[in-house]
């Protein structure tokens, strides 16, 4: 494995013919490497060389690895340190760990244990310099890689995003439907040392339950009716990477289980397989619901919640975030005046009053749709109301979840009971899309599983075709 020139290692060990060797050695793997005879020759090659990693031998004479430690720690000096100790000096390593260095090796130095360090620790600068320059990106414009925001609740976020990305770790994310879990989920991946590999995302809510345990799993040939070939399912296709589960409470008990098997024990069976395969996947989850809520409901196993539930974030609604709306605004022109060739400055003062006013209970998916289309009708610099959606500047127009509805008010009479009012309420929004049951759905602020599963039971009880 090739490391850029900028990779600069210094080896710092009193016995000249180990250093030696060991400068040698990390040559060959592609860093630029120097030497010190002890931490206080180290301490003025750091200046001179500067490098991002020290390995030191932990006994010398002059200065020790653990004062030079802690000189570079006073210092505030940035490289990470791998110390080298003899097995006898263990238990100073282990305080070397507490005082700050990365990792310590065991003399004599195993080679491919030494190269797999060095591999770790610069996956790892490299997830906190793109850190770095995100953080700056956010000061400078309120953007934070994909995530665009400056509001409290969005920093407690990349604080967060920040702590879990570099780990391995599973991760939760729990938010409304079109609050961006799937673009967080995709910010932790671009974030973490899996950046280079595949990051596969899967709607557990859109795919019906007898085909969704082979889209996770795969499944051989023949596994069943259908089965025609061998197919990968996510896991495999993820492996060293991410996979991200949307709408896991929509995901059925006996699958669920399934699922937290592969997490505990890192293998599974393709559908109709006779061998285990071994992968590496780091999982993380979302769904629209409270996950509490979900496990006392019996939709969320409780043992997978736990498992999952390493990280937990909660992304807060639009209207909680309402100081964000000109920034997300401002973006979704940008990217709309270029994907159709629009010139579109702004909203007007009135369209921006609107904006302002409206509640969004679609969320930023609901602004990012009413902001395409704006930027679509609009035939001048400026939006204006008319080229909003009728329901962000009529606020007395009956809408759910972002949508406005014909006459829905003809609809709901005193006397009806919940059950009817629902059947109403599903019946006006599908007519509103034109039948479009996923757009349905996301209106309603349900999954099209439980849209589905609504339809099902309407047509049993004979109240639809």
């Amino acid at each position: 494995m090739s490391k850029p020139s900028e990779e600069r290692v210094l080896i710092v060990e009193d016995d000249a013919a180990t250093r030696r060797g060991l400068c040698e050695l990390v040559r060959t793997w592609g860093y630029a490497a120097e030497s010190a005879g002890d931490g206080a020759e180290a301490l003025t090659r750091i200046t001179e060389f500067r490098p991002s990693i020290v390995v030191s031998d932990m006994v010398m004479p002059n200065m020790d690895g653990l004062t030079l430690l802690r000189r570079l720690k006073q210092e505030g000096t940035a490289p990470t340190v791998v110390i080298l100790t003899a097995q006898a000096s263990v238990d100073t390593a282990v305080e070397a760990i507490k005082e700050g260095a990365y990792d310590y090796l065991t003399k004599p130095v195993d080679p491919q244990r030494l190269r797999i360090v060095l591999e770790k620790i610069v996956e790892r600068q490299d997830t906190l310099r793109e850190v770095r320059t995100l953080r700056r990106q956010l000061r400078d414009s309120g953007t934070f890689g994909r995530l665009i925001g400056h509001a409290p609740a969005m920093r407690k976020v990349y604080g967060l995003i920040e702590r879990a990305a570099p780990t391995a770790a599973s991760v939760l994310i729990w938010g409304e439907s079109g609050t961006g879990k799937e673009l967080v989920a995709q910010t932790i991946h671009d974030l973490s040392p899996r950046a280079s590999q595949p990051f596969v995302p899967l709607n557990c809510a859109a795919i019906p339950d007898t085909l969704l345990e082979s889209e996770i799993f795969g499944h051989e040939k023949g596994a069943f009716t259908g089965a025609h070939e061998r197919r990968q399912g996510c896991f495999e296709l993820a492996d060293r990477g991410t996979l991200f589960l949307d709408e896991i409470a929509e995901m059925q008990p006996t699958l669920q289980a399934k699922l937290l098997r592969v997490l505990q024990e890192r293998q599974f069976r393709r559908l109709g397989g006779r061998s285990e395969m071994t992968v590496d996947v780091r999982v993380i989850a979302a769904t629209n619901v409270s996950p509490e809520d979900a496990v006392a409901s019996g939709r969320l196993r409780e043992d997978l919640y736990y498992r999952l539930n390493v990280f937990t974030l909660v992304l807060p609604p639009l209207r909680e975030r309402m100081a964000d709306l000109p920034l997300l605004m401002q973006a979704f022109i940008e990217e709309f005046n270029q994907r159709h060739g629009r010139s579109v400055v702004g909203p007007d003062a009135a369209a921006l009053a609107a904006l302002e006013r409206y509640r969004w209970p679609g969320n930023v998916r609901e602004l990012r749709n009413a902001i395409e289309r704006a930027v679509i009708v609009c035939d001048g610099q400026f939006i204006e109301p008319a080229h909003l959606p009728p329901q962000v500047t009529e606020p007395g127009r009956a809408h759910v979840s972002g949508a406005a509805l014909p006459d829905s008010s003809a609809a709901l009479r005193p006397g009806m009971t919940v059950d009817d009012a629902e059947t109403e309420l599903i019946l006006l929004t599908l007519e509103h899309t034109s039948q479009n049951k996923t757009k349905a759905a996301d209106i309603l602020g349900i999954s099209l599983k439980t849209l589905h599963n609504k339809l099902n039971r309407l047509r049993e009880r004979g109240r639809i075709d």
